[in-house]
């Protein structure tokens, strides 16, 4: 018979079941107490696993699991629904962000847990290393001190290259962000040119112009596209996105530092998982007044995790307190209709 009590010879064991199984059948042939004895263990465990064997025959020395049959905090199935039905209609929208903007009453885990177990956890992309922390040192910029400008095809979208296609929407955005505040501006053509460029830099700056910012003090910063090149008339002049910018200082990233571009490189992948690839729109002009709308909640009420969950606004305000809401309110454009001089239906001709 076993030498070493019957607990310590379990918990080395991988499956206890054969020894479970010559416990029940030596106490069968002689006895609860002397099988206690015999197999260093006491009575109880001996009742135990005899009343399970014939209760259940074999499958009973199986080992049961301990986990509670009911549980007091299980989320209840009206809340699983709604957070099942907000994951099927926005599905880029993280669980965290869902708790906060719906005001979910269960933890982000919980709703985590609900999604997976229903399969609708989408496999996250790969993020690159950050080699540098930058967001530390542009926290101590001032406002208006640089604006990161890119372009970002739409054609590549499979939620809205078909739209594209029916209704003739753009197939470039013009992007604009303003570091410190994160304040976006953005617009729409259908291809990128110089032109467009300049007519989107000139909108910005007289805006920006009209409500108090000093362009003298304001940097752009671009990458090498030949929209944002420009070039030179004649007189010497400065043509283009360059001259657009009049009085404020134009930066080009060197090539291939494509890092340097973040702040807008992050807009473009924000814009593409909340706007591009959950709207469907009718027309022309519902694609540019939910554009308009985005815009708005991306620059008044978009709480932003990686500026202490702080909207631009509120970071305008907290920096420069006397600043005018209108300053987030320059609504987008298709900038084609700037460059054709008999305008358009969407918005007027360029004066």
């Amino acid at each position: 018979m076993a030498v070493a009590p019957y607990f310590d010879l379990v918990r080395e064991m991988k499956n206890a079941y054969n020894h479970r199984l010559r416990l029940v059948q030596h106490a069968g042939q002689h006895g609860i107490k002397p099988t206690a004895r015999a197999f260093a263990t006491t009575v109880p465990t001996v009742r135990k696993w005899l009343r399970r064997f014939q209760q259940h025959g074999p499958k009973g020395l199986c080992e049961q699991s301990r986990a509670h049959c009911h549980c007091p905090h299980k989320t209840s199935p009206e809340i699983e629904q709604q957070v099942l039905a907000l994951r099927r209609k926005l599905p880029t929208f993280g669980a965290a962000r869902l708790k906060r903007e719906f005001d979910l009453t269960v933890s982000h885990m919980a709703i985590q847990r609900i999604w997976r177990a229903h399969g609708l956890i989408r496999k996250r992309r790969k993020k690159y290393k950050r080699k540098q922390d930058l967001a530390s040192v542009k926290a101590t910029w001032r406002l208006f001190q640089q604006i990161s400008a890119d372009t970002k095809d739409l054609c590549d979208i499979p939620q809205f290259w078909p739209q594209a296609q029916n209704l003739h929407l753009p197939l470039v955005e013009y992007t604009a962000r303003e570091v410190r505040s994160g304040l976006l501006f953005w617009a729409f053509a259908q291809k990128r040119s110089a032109a467009a460029s300049a007519v989107f830099a000139a909108r910005i700056q007289q805006h920006l112009d009209r409500w108090g910012i000093n362009l003298r003090d304001l940097a752009w910063q671009t990458d090498n596209g030949s929209e944002f090149i420009g070039g030179h008339d004649r007189d010497g002049k400065r043509t283009g996105f360059p001259a657009a910018l009049g009085d404020s200082q134009h930066l080009r990233i060197p090539p291939a530092a494509h890092t340097f571009q973040s702040d807008v490189e992050t807009v473009h992948r924000l814009v593409e998982d909340e706007f591009f690839d959950l709207e469907t729109f009718a027309s022309r002009s519902e694609f540019l007044a939910k554009a308009q709308t985005y815009q708005l909640y991306f620059n008044l009420a978009r709480p932003n995790s990686h500026k202490e969950y702080q909207t631009p606004w509120q970071i305008i305000e907290r920096l420069a307190p006397r600043s005018p809401l209108e300053l987030c309110l320059l609504p987008p454009v298709f900038l084609d209709y700037y460059l054709n001089a008999s305008g358009g239906y969407d918005v007027p001709s360029y004066p």
